[in-house]
């Protein structure tokens, strides 16, 4: 008895994969060997990089903030205690963005904490 292959879904599977690195250079987009690997080392950059991402965006905050508490004498670390010990709840998302965009109401949130 021959030997039954289902090369329809063999050809489908390959398919997608090609067609998942497309773009890709030289031997990366067309080698099946190559773009296979290619897409499982895409794919798991895809799963640390999601991870890494929230440090990252913590890092771009925290040197926002630094940088706009420096122009009111305060260091980040200063800044981020006298927060903690007036309890106000403001994260550092929302602190780099009022940094940012509402200098103001940074400003006016730095006077309100620092030791006249």
């Amino acid at each position: 008895m021959p030997r039954s292959v289902n090369s329809v879904a063999s050809r489908a599977r390959r398919k997608r994969i090609l067609k998942e690195t497309r773009g890709n250079f030289l031997a990366r987009k067309n080698v099946w060997t190559v773009a296979k690997n290619t897409y499982e080392k895409g794919l798991g950059y895809a799963y640390r990089d999601r991870k890494q991402k929230k440090g990252n965006f913590r890092s771009l905050w925290i040197m926002r903030i630094n940088a706009a508490a420096r122009q009111y004498g305060l260091s980040y670390s200063k800044f981020i205690g006298l927060l903690a010990k007036q309890n106000v709840g403001l994260n550092r998302k929302v602190l780099a963005d009022l940094a940012l965009n509402n200098p103001a109401a940074f400003e006016a949130l730095i006077n309100s904490v620092k030791p006249q």
